[in-house]
């Protein structure tokens, strides 16, 4: 969506923030759907899956969006897993990663069939061993290991690093493949790698994906089995314009074909930010401008609790007035009402002048903004709506003071520890 536009995949912004009550989030189908597309034709000819990275916005919607066309689920927990489920992905395509899987997830994921887990630690091989041995079931295994490459982008969002909590070293998943043959219902017959997030470089991934591909021939000739190598996410997208140079999907595609071009296995891709980012929008009304000394406050109805990532990361996302009148130019700081100075979508940014009552669109919000969000200040979430060729549906609904505070009560029954 650029500065001069006011619809979004066909649709009046205007006029759907006349019916909802802002702020609330609005996401392109069109938008997602291009994306899906583009990267399933930049790896046309390979044995590849796409697993969608569901912690970046796991509305069922969108999610169903991605089962439609063929796109799995990589998942990091048990709600995750069901949602996914209930928007129709199969379990067959679904792989579950991260740290600190727990028996039960472990169970219930075994239960309904996912594809794979990627493995982070011996202690969650172990307890992949007995849980898949309590239900007399084979579990199929990817080592993740850390290759140890700086990502090049935010610390809070790289994983790839050796003082990164994911992973393991190619050292201790040599050992794991050594003993891999111990295990009666475990086949750890994959390797899984993921360096970080919002990444706007080859450079990196050319270096990770060496050292994944070097270890894989490595155990191949050892007389291991690797029928896959999952090559995580992290393609970057553009939050500032002029600024971010995202890599095009084909230059990505080549560079794994290069890579791999000796490997007869499934390649697993896992976008998330990179599919829906550019696709949303959280859009948000001015309440008030208040002077400052050195310059204005934009005080708008959107907060930190709706949109985490300018106060988490210091993240830049572009906020646009969606004026039907020419304005002069000023300079703001962009705020939310919520109780932190930390609670700022903007310093200093130049925008159209604006007053109490502006429609705002702040853009690349599709991915870790509605699924970070809390009710923070005791704010109810905020309604999302899917955008589809001029129409429109709501996918949730805002939540009311009363759903808010469902599951609180008063004290009725004290009980010793």
């Amino acid at each position: 969506m650029t500065p001069t536009m006011h619809t979004f995949d066909g649709v009046d912004l205007h006029a759907l923030a006349a019916r909802l009550p802002t702020p609330f989030y609005a996401y392109s189908a069109n938008a997602i759907r291009q994306r899906i597309a583009g990267l399933q034709s930049a790896f046309q000819g390979l044995d590849h899956r796409i697993c969608y990275a569901v912690k970046a916005n796991s509305n069922i919607a969108i999610l169903q969006l991605m089962a439609q066309h063929g796109v799995g689920a990589d998942i990091v927990s048990l709600g995750e897993l069901h949602r996914s489920l209930a928007a129709g992905i199969p379990a067959g395509n679904i792989v579950f990663s991260g740290v600190g899987k727990t028996a039960e997830e472990i169970g219930a994921a075994l239960a309904v069939g996912v594809w794979r887990f990627n493995v982070e630690s011996v202690d969650e091989l172990q307890l992949l061993q007995r849980v898949a041995q309590l239900q007399g079931v084979c579990a199929r295994a990817a080592a993740r290991i850390n290759p140890d490459v700086d990502a090049g982008t935010h610390e809070k969002i790289s994983t790839g690093r050796s003082e990164n909590k994911f992973g393991v070293s190619i050292d201790e998943a040599r050992r794991w493949f050594a003993q891999a043959g111990s295990m009666s219902h475990v086949l750890l017959d994959g390797l899984h790698a993921h360096i970080g997030s919002q990444i706007l470089s080859l450079v990196p991934f050319r270096e990770a994906l060496g050292r994944v591909e070097a270890f894989r021939q490595e155990l191949v000739a050892a007389g291991h089995v690797v029928s896959s190598v999952d090559i995580g996410g992290g393609l970057g997208v553009c939050y500032r314009h002029g600024h971010d140079q995202p890599i095009p999907a084909t230059e990505y595609a080549a560079l794994v074909r290069e890579v791999f071009a000796d490997f007869q296995g499934t390649l697993v891709l896992e976008p998330g930010r990179y599919l829906v980012a550019e696709a949303g929008v959280l859009l948000t009304r001015v309440i008030r401008v208040k002077p400052g000394v050195d310059r204005s406050f934009l005080v708008v109805d959107a907060a930190m609790n709706d949109l985490l990532r300018p106060s988490l990361y210091e993240a830049w996302h572009e906020i646009v007035p969606l004026h039907l009148d020419p304005r002069e130019v000023a300079r703001y700081d962009v705020v939310g009402p919520v109780c932190e100075t930390g609670d700022t979508f903007a310093r200093d940014r130049a925008m159209v002048r604006c007053e109490a009552g502006d429609l705002l669109s702040i853009g690349g919000a599709g991915a870790y903004g509605m699924s970070m969000a809390s009710t923070y200040n005791s704010r109810p979430l905020v309604a999302e709506v899917l955008l589809d060729d001029g129409r429109h549906a709501v996918i949730r609904r805002r939540q009311t003071m009363a759903e808010m505070m469902a599951g609180e009560q008063l004290p009725q029954v004290w009980n010793e520890a």
